[in-house]
């Protein structure tokens, strides 16, 4: 009985079962489900059909352990509801599927822990590569992590991949694709300079947050270039998103008692955009013919907006084709290797400009 007296008591359909339905040996089956060693054409069609007949699903785990399994690329986000994540992880699909490789999407909610448990399922499940998406807090346990992460990876074959997130020290074996950040708000806030504001508001981004800092550089420095002093900021961030958009834009307008002396308001991303532009006409203020506003990705929304939202494009989908391509033609190197991707600006109709 044996291996048959298992199928039949546990239910599951074996390598041994699709070899006798198809009167081969177990070798032969084996090699066919591989795809990569030479078969006859009828023994192949023999197999497949018998696989079919039998509805066999090959053990991943014991196919992963001897090479043969289907090739993978894993991602890793902080959310799966973020448009810009979600344009990260089609990249990472379509260029994947593009290779002839499966992708494996998860969440981390930010938790290193949960991330550190994904990276080592990825790498026990052999993906060729990881890919983590998202700003962090950029410190020595971050380093360190990640350090401890590409050595594993390299260790197992695999590779992995910061994606929009600061690179590792140089040694550190590791594929970092970026986008320019901090150029984007520099450029955004000087489309708001340009049209004649001084008092330019900066809401809704996360502090101590990798991404939200590189736009904070940004802001800081186009008004340093064209002459604003560094007293005249207004910098107010409590966190990215919806909600805290909407927190940081009326505490900002309680604080005047909805008379701001800002005419502009650059949002840390669309979603606080969003909640901004509702927050100023509940206090009776209109965009953009009382206050200016701008936001950074340029999320579907910012284009569904009334008026549509002046906005930083990132190079989402893009960003994640290159992760794939970079990390396939980088196995087996020991070193770095970096590509920064441009951004630029969506001009639309939610800016005013001043008149001298």
């Amino acid at each position: 009985m044996g291996e048959r007296g298992e199928t039949e008591a546990t239910g599951r359909v074996t390598i041994r079962d699709v070899a006798a339905r198809a009167g081969v040996s177990v070798a032969t089956v084996s090699r066919v489900l591989a795809g990569n060693y030479p078969t006859s054409a009828a023994s192949r069609a023999k197999v497949l059909r018998a696989a079919k007949d039998l509805d066999y699903v090959a053990n991943a785990h014991a196919r992963a352990l001897a090479g043969a399994g289907r090739k993978t690329i894993a991602v890793l986000l902080l959310d799966v509801v973020s448009s810009y994540y979600a344009a990260v992880a089609q990249g990472v699909e379509k260029e994947a599927a593009q290779r002839d490789r499966l992708t494996l999407v998860a969440s981390t909610g930010a938790d290193p822990a949960r991330e550190l448990a994904l990276v080592q399922m990825m790498r026990e499940q052999t993906a060729e590569a990881v890919v983590l998406v998202g700003g962090v807090v950029e410190d020595a346990a971050y380093r360190e992590r990640m350090a401890q992460y590409a050595q594993s990876l390299a260790a197992a074959g695999s590779r992995l991949v910061l994606c929009g997130r600061p690179a590792p020290a140089p040694d550190v074996p590791a594929v970092v694709v970026e986008y320019d950040n901090e150029a984007g708000a520099h450029a955004v806030t000087s489309h708001l300079l340009g049209a004649g504001h001084r008092k330019i508001a900066m809401i809704g981004y996360q502090p101590g947050n990798t991404t939200g800092e590189d736009r904070v550089r940004g802001y800081l420095r186009a008004l340093s270039d064209h002459g604003v002093p560094r007293s005249d900021a207004v910098l107010h961030g409590v966190g990215f998103g919806q909600h805290n958009g909407d927190r940081a834009m009326r505490d900002l307008l309680d604080r005047c008692d909805g008379k701001p002396d800002f005419t502009a308001v650059f949002a840390g991303d669309d979603r606080v955009a969003l909640a901004a532009v509702k927050v100023l006409h509940a206090y009776g203020l209109r965009v953009p013919e009382d206050i200016s506003v701008v936001g950074y990705n340029d999320d579907p929304v910012a284009a569904d907006m009334t008026p549509g939202l002046t906005t930083v494009h990132i190079p989402g989908e893009e960003l994640g084709r290159t992760a794939v391509r970079l990390a396939l033609g980088d196995t087996g190197r020991s070193g770095q290797r970096r590509q920064l991707l441009g951004t630029h600006i969506v001009i639309r109709d939610s800016v005013r400009r001043l008149t001298p």
